[in-house]
């Protein structure tokens, strides 16, 4: 992993962006565009860590830790800086939790073309900032990720998809530990993991039916609100919920979010403090409207 080389290329002045596999946005037109260094350092299966470069594809990253019979809690598509950068968990983030959970230290260039260190090994050896958390879901706007150390989690030896026509709010407070459900207004999917005879029985006693995965979520816009809020839903157009989580995957982009002036000088102050210039993904922002 040449972080030294992948600073260099960021440099400390001119505009640049940084650039993927593509799949969740390209770069920004008309500037330099930088790749993050790619490949898998090691991996510590009996600490449950893995050490890759943030260019590594995601699909590489997940089949190295198959070997070890784990995984890492990142959407499976695109590379691994590019997944931390968005911040976006997939549909199984109720079982598996939320994507800046997955980070433990991260060595990312800065603005001023240097590559700076953030977290730990463990999350007891952290103090201060938590520089992380910060970085997950920032979009490459306060520092381009080079490389990270990842919190791995214990692959389950069995996974199953059941369906069920019954209200999805009656049913989960009396799930064991759902991987994943889902709703869109008339189906529920219930995704259950660990051993075979456990998943069966829990499926047997709440009448769930085997079936097959969810259909494609609908792409028009991913709307956050409140758990309890998610039945509100119906009636506004096709939807995907994750039940427990507060997601919905719509047809509709959402509504224009009222953010706090507040929060909005806060951003924009942590944008100023870490890219003073505005030379880290020129025209990408922390918050929509900002």
């Amino acid at each position: 992993m040449d972080l030294a080389a992948f600073a260099d290329d960021v440099g400390v002045d001119r505009p640049v962006s940084i650039a993927g596999m593509g799949t969740r946005g390209g770069p920004v037109d008309g500037v330099h565009t930088v790749m993050a260094p790619g490949g898998i350092e090691w991996v510590q299966a009996d600490e449950m860590t893995v050490r890759c470069g943030a260019g590594t594809p995601v699909e590489e990253l997940d089949d190295a830790l198959a070997a070890h019979g784990q995984s890492v809690s990142i959407p499976p598509s695109g590379t691994v800086g590019g997944a931390l950068a968005v911040g976006r968990s997939g549909i199984r983030r109720l079982g598996y939790g939320p994507v800046r959970d997955s980070l433990l230290q991260a060595h990312f260039v800065n603005a001023r073309g240097e590559v700076v260190k953030a977290g730990g090994p463990t999350v007891k050896n952290v103090s201060g900032f938590d520089l992380c958390r910060l970085l997950v879901g920032s979009h490459g706007t306060i520092g381009f990720l080079g490389g990270g150390l990842m919190r791995t989690r214990q692959r389950a030896t069995f996974e199953q998809w059941f369906t069920t026509g019954a209200d999805p709010f009656a049913l989960f407070p009396h799930l064991y530990r759902p991987t994943s459900v889902l709703w869109d207004g008339e189906t529920t999917w219930v995704l259950l993991e660990g051993h075979r005879a456990d998943v069966r029985e829990q499926a047997r006693r709440h009448g769930l039916q085997p079936g097959e995965p969810p259909p494609a979520l609908p792409k028009g816009g991913r709307w956050s609100v409140r758990p309890s809020e998610l039945s509100g839903l119906v009636g506004t157009g096709e939807f995907v919920a994750e039940i427990g989580v507060g997601i919905a995957h719509h047809e509709h982009p959402p509504p224009a979010p009222v953010i706090d002036p507040a929060v909005t000088a806060l951003h924009q102050r942590l944008k100023h403090e870490f890219d003073p210039t505005g030379r880290l993904n020129p025209g990408l922002h922390l918050l929509p409207g900002t």
